[in-house]
């Protein structure tokens, strides 16, 4: 593993590249979610919202958080994600939808983090958001703490672990739906991290493997 400047510098580089877009994500889509990707278009009434992967070091390691979602009468409770959420009109921009939204959920300072990039929006349908990734960085490890109303746990993920190959797998996970299903994903932390949040890691996976 390259050091951490070394690893922003060519990371960034590679974002500004043509995206591998919804090739790469396609790869972790749930079963389910492919036919509603079929059946959905999401057009203007999607709303939109923004993420933040954000890579730091850490005693000579680098990770990026995720956080595990409160448990709440939604499609959503209780999954491991990105910080983030739905943009709103005192938002410059998305970008600052992606800052305020990490630091409203795991107390992230938004001065100190530099967005490199942005990856492919992805729509979903359960909850008609548009999702937009941003990729950042910050020199000092954050001080993460939880809001205690939609965030459960923050879960600190080693870079190393999410590129190691036999964590990329299927599990099988209680769906929405009340049935058991198989769904591509990552397991990391001891944590299933599937759907949008899988498709968007398997597109930051093949821009970090880029050549």
């Amino acid at each position: 593993m390259p050091d951490f400047k070394t690893f922003i510098n060519r990371l960034k580089q590679n974002l500004a590249l043509p995206l591998p877009g919804i090739q790469a994500q396609l790869s972790m889509v749930p079963p389910t979610r492919k036919k509603e990707l079929k059946a959905e278009d999401p057009g203007d009434k999607a709303k939109p919202s923004a993420v933040l992967i954000l890579l730091y070091s850490d005693e000579g390691n680098i990770y990026f958080p995720l956080i595990q979602r409160a448990t709440y009468n939604g499609i959503h409770s209780g999954q491991v994600a990105f910080p983030g959420g739905q943009y709103e009109t005192k938002d410059k921009d998305l970008k600052i939808t992606a800052l305020r939204e990490a630091r409203e959920e795991i107390n992230t300072d938004s001065q100190q983090i530099g967005i490199i990039g942005e990856l492919t929006p992805l729509y979903i349908p359960p909850s008609n958001f548009v999702v937009y990734p941003f990729v950042g960085f910050t020199t000092k490890k954050p001080g993460f703490k939880v809001d205690n109303t939609e965030t459960k746990a923050v879960i600190e993920v080693k870079l190393s672990d999410f590129l190691y190959p036999g964590n990329r797998t299927v599990k099988t996970i209680h769906h929405r739906t009340g049935k058991d299903i198989e769904v591509p994903c990552f397991y990391l932390n001891n944590k299933i991290v599937w759907g949008a949040t899988a498709m968007i890691l398997s597109e930051l996976y093949a821009v970090i493997e880029r050549n």
